[in-house]
């Protein structure tokens, strides 16, 4: 059991089922603002920040994914859920496989966006980059190297506040979050245990994200039994604030919501 208490908030009817949404490395709970009237009417819907990010507290690095699972079945615990449904983008997809793998009696059916499942020699070589990146310029330069993997150009043209939404959530994560989340993520080794999973999946990928490919999305979804692949046109790797419209529809089947709602 955990000894950390992220930060979590609630939304929508008591009595509705519950829906656990897991944030992005360096984004905080309120990138799932896009989907919360849509997600709110149907669901109890649970948003929590990582350890590390946004105002959740920051223990010493560094993190593994037993400590993100751990976290965040501490948050049901807490809010006195025993099943959910979950969806996780990039870490939060990841996190998810692993509530999925190691506590399927926990989820209901799990929702994997913009996410890895392993960790290549080049996807490590990047991570150890990033950390000599951060001892040079801080959390500011980690951003200002980001953005252009988040988001299209499109939507840094015409929408210029989701650009400063995402900013303002990737600025409040501590310098050690980013350190103990990078070292998770090089530690990530999901992939294999894929074949034993027992929980509905439906994987998301965004046409354009280069975090998180399609075809590394294609292959966790063939390793995964029973599962469905989705892929968003034209979306880079914060998928459902770069094409909400687009994701929206995607997860609408899987969360038995109905198709008139698109969102902005």
């Amino acid at each position: 059991m955990t000894d950390v208490t992220l930060h979590s908030t609630v939304s929508g009817r008591d009595s509705a089922p519950v829906l656990l949404l897991l944030n992005s490395f360096g984004a905080t709970q309120s990138m799932w603002d896009p989907q919360m009237p849509l997600l709110s009417s149907h669901y109890r819907v649970i948003r929590c920040d990582t350890r590390g990010h946004g105002d959740s507290p920051t223990p010493p690095p560094p993190y593994s994914f037993d400590d993100l699972v751990g976290d965040a079945l501490a948050v049901l615990d807490r809010r006195n859920v025993e099943t959910a449904t979950v969806m996780g983008l990039s870490m939060g997809g990841m996190t998810g496989l692993g509530l999925a793998l190691t506590a399927p009696d926990r989820i209901d059916r799990l929702i994997c966006c913009a996410a890895r499942a392993d960790a290549p020699e080049p996807f490590i070589q990047n991570w150890h980059n990033r950390l000599a990146m951060l001892e040079k310029g801080g959390i500011e330069e980690i951003w200002n190297n980001t953005l252009g993997m988040w988001l299209g150009e499109d939507t840094r043209r015409d929408h210029p506040e989701k650009e400063a939404d995402l900013r303002a959530g990737f600025l409040k994560t501590t310098e050690d979050g980013y350190r103990g989340g990078a070292h998770a993520l090089m530690g990530l080794d999901y992939l294999r245990h894929l074949g034993g999973m027992k929980v509905p999946t439906l994987f998301i990928a965004g046409e354009n994200d280069m975090a998180a490919p399609p075809e590394a999305m294609r292959a966790m979804s063939e390793a995964c039994p029973g599962s469905e692949l989705a892929v968003v046109p034209g979306a880079k790797h914060i998928i459902n604030v770069d094409s909400p419209v687009n994701f929206n529809v995607a997860v609408l089947d899987t969360l038995g919501l109905e198709p008139g709602y698109q969102g902005t």
